[in-house]
């Protein structure tokens, strides 16, 4: 599963695609990450600016919130923020189609 939920938090596993035309949720990468096209390149830190504030966006949740745990210069990374009703919702959207 791409994502976890423990104690009011999400851990959402993303493979990140920069230099994409728009961001933008895109399908599964495997069963293990969810795959996101960002706008941003991958150039000092710009692509995971962008990741943020397109998670931010996303699923209403503020930007200080969103704790980059891993791969800081992977496109694969691991990123926790606190649940929201947004997040919920977009969850069980997902799943349905």
């Amino acid at each position: 599963m791409f994502y976890e939920i423990n104690k009011g938090r999400v851990t959402l596993r993303i493979k990140a695609q920069p230099n994409a035309s728009r961001s933008e949720f895109c399908e599964l990468y495997g069963d293990e990450a969810i795959k996101i096209r960002i706008k941003a390149p991958a150039v000092e830190g710009a692509a995971n600016k962008e990741l943020v504030k397109f998670l931010s966006k996303s699923f209403k949740v503020p930007k200080s919130e969103i704790v980059l745990q891993s791969g800081q210069t992977s496109k694969i990374k691991i990123i926790a923020f606190p649940l929201t009703e947004k997040f919920s919702q977009w969850v069980a959207t997902y799943k349905d189609s």
